[in-house]
């Protein structure tokens, strides 16, 4: 059953995917692109341009709008599952003190999954450079982005990125030979996705007005989270201030607490927004962690599944293609800038750091070893030389 299939193939991504959402996108192209052929290289980064489109937590945005499209909405749901359960249990755990993952694991071996985090977005950007910046024009989209997005470090920096990265490719990428265009099926009509958003910002717009009117903690919760979820562009450090303001001026978590959960949520595999169950759990126990992470991340399906059928039909649009080649160029730009920062700058410095890298992307890509064994690799052989 796909459904079934879903879930334990992202359970495992969950399991083993460190280095946060550039090197999640990482693992997802090794596993869905270029080991399971759940799709094309041309349709991944169609995804991936869309989640980086849409506020909250990219790589868990394109994980759900992987499994909608490979087992309909049963399959998004499976996938977000398997995705984030591992990491939301143990910062849950966590917050009871029932371990310390940072002392558990260990400085060394925590540094070789950030090495192994390198290796894998490198492949990313190894097989999607080659294919989605050829040319001298898509090569200067891809370069140039990079470039921006580093003195653009705003929110709506890689949107406005994004946008431009279209409007160049719609105006002068004229391809002689356009790859066949692969439809991403969903399930989900037109008329459905309309309701869904009309839903998303109804939900979006009434809840505060609901929950300063109430004293219930659990209602007061879920509203600040879910506008967390709905509103912060960039990802799960980008959401960390506002979480901040959410959870600790009101008292209910402490500010030490907050950065000993952060500090673990950095020690963990998965997203990084599955610290909004560490604070639910800090605030009101077991049902205040789930609630907080269901609120995180719900208005994430509401815009993949609003916006997604929508999506599709630009997207095989002859017109909007050429705009497509422009905006898949300036995507692997925007994977290049975060190859640099975070990825490379947190994991390489020293010379034992890049050999062990570079052995790490001679087994991912030519031995064709696979990623969650590259990952043991760096583990083992940063624990043995730090």
């Amino acid at each position: 059953m796909k459904v079934i299939e879903v879930f334990i193939v992202f359970l495992r991504l969950g399991l083993t995917s460190f280095g946060g959402p550039i090197a999640h996108l990482g693992y997802f192209h090794d596993e869905f692109v270029k080991r399971r052929k759940w799709l094309d290289e041309h349709s991944f980064a169609d995804l991936v341009a869309l989640c980086q489109f849409l506020p909250g937590p990219a790589s868990s945005q394109v994980g759900i709008a992987i499994g909608l499209s490979r087992a309909g909405v049963l399959g998004s749901f499976a996938a977000w599952l398997g995705f984030t359960l591992p990491s939301a249990l143990a910062l849950i755990f966590f917050a009871f003190g029932v371990s310390n993952l940072s002392n558990y694991l260990g400085a060394g071996w925590l540094h070789g999954l950030k090495i192994a985090a390198v290796a894998i977005v490198a492949q990313a950007l190894w097989s999607m450079g080659t294919k989605l910046s050829r040319g001298k024009l898509r090569a200067i989209i891809t370069f140039g982005s990079a470039i921006l997005i580093s003195w653009l470090p705003f929110a709506f920096g890689q949107v406005a990125i994004i946008f431009l990265a279209g409007l160049i490719g719609w105006q002068f990428i004229q391809e002689q030979n356009p790859p066949p265009h692969t439809p991403i099926k969903t399930g989900i009509t037109r008329a459905a996705a309309a309701l869904i958003l009309a839903l998303f910002f109804a939900i979006l717009f009434v809840l505060p007005f609901v929950a300063s009117a109430s004293d219930n903690l659990s209602l007061k919760l879920f509203d600040s989270f879910f506008r967390a979820g709905s509103l912060v562009f960039g990802g799960g450090h980008v959401v960390l201030p506002l979480l901040k303001s959410e959870v600790v001026n009101p008292g209910w978590v402490t500010a030490d607490a907050f950065m000993a959960g952060y500090g673990a949520a950095q020690a963990i595999p998965g997203p990084l927004f599955t610290f909004s169950s560490y604070l639910g759990a800090i605030a009101s126990g077991w049902s205040g962690a789930i609630i907080c992470l269901v609120a995180a991340f719900l208005p994430s399906f509401f815009l993949v599944f609003g916006a997604f059928p929508f999506w599709e039909e630009i997207r095989k649009n002859e017109s909007m293609r050429s705009a497509m080649a422009g905006i898949n160029a300036a995507v692997v730009g925007l994977l290049l800038s975060a190859f640099f920062n975070p990825v490379w700058s947190s994991a390489i410095g020293n010379p034992k750091d890049y050999s062990l890298a570079l052995l790490a992307f001679l087994l991912l890509v030519f031995l064709k070893t696979p990623s969650w064994a590259v990952v043991i690799v760096s583990a083992i052989g940063a624990g043995l030389l730090l």
